[in-house]
């Protein structure tokens, strides 16, 4: 049963007005507008707003409560959590290929698979691949016992393979002139091959000075 409360980072007793205020602030980190239509955001966007529907709701939260505690009652929340399997159908795949990803968990009442989002505690997800990080991709199962405050994370890394070497090749050059996240070092979001020109620009200047030095 999908814990309400912990989707909006309140506790079971919160007020009408502490369920309001983490709801403004959760609906504007994630509103897919914000985030390009990203599917993780958009999923988590529409389970707070499931949440503030029915926490906002007198009678809904009421409804809800009493299911939520016959659910627990019935639940194993002395036990700890625990993942039976979490596997993938390969570990190695190209940029828009599928991978299915097959999951069955214990004890556990927060179910999440990173980055997509929460879960049921056993099922599968079929996805592609469209962008590697370093040439990875990190997936992660968390699974949560909320009354025992436990977690137990399992995670899996796919590695980015290439048809060939002229593939790879020209992988790494689109990387040198695409744009990067902007940071406290990188603040305009500058290709990388820009900040090499400008490194190799620095590392010619300081040779030349140190030479007319000592000259």
């Amino acid at each position: 049963m999908k814990d309400y409360y912990y989707f909006l980072g309140i506790s079971h007793d919160a007020s009408e007005e502490d369920i309001k205020k983490s709801y403004r602030k959760l609906s504007l980190k994630y509103h897919p507008d914000k985030n390009e239509n990203d599917v993780f955001f958009a999923d988590r966007f529409r389970e707070i707003q499931e949440a503030y529907e029915t926490l906002n709701d007198r009678d809904k939260r009421k409804t809800y409560d009493q299911n939520l505690e016959n659910h627990q009652k019935s639940f194993r929340y002395n036990i700890p959590p625990s993942i039976k399997t979490f596997t993938a159908n390969k570990i190695h795949a190209q940029k828009g290929e599928e991978i299915i990803l097959n999951w069955q968990t214990q004890n556990a009442d927060v179910v999440k698979v990173l980055p997509f989002g929460l879960e049921k505690a056993y099922g599968e997800r079929i996805f592609k691949i469209t962008e590697f990080k370093d040439g990875k991709f990190q997936i992660l199962l968390h699974v949560t016992n909320s009354l025992l405050h436990k977690t137990v994370v399992q995670g899996i890394t796919i590695t980015e393979v290439f048809e060939n070497d002229g593939e790879k090749f020209r992988d790494k050059a689109e990387d040198l002139f695409r744009s990067q996240p902007k940071t406290a070092a990188n603040p305009s979001g500058q290709p990388k091959v820009f900040r090499i020109i400008a490194a190799v620009i620095l590392l010619l200047l300081a040779i030349y000075f140190l030479i007319k030095s000592f000259s």
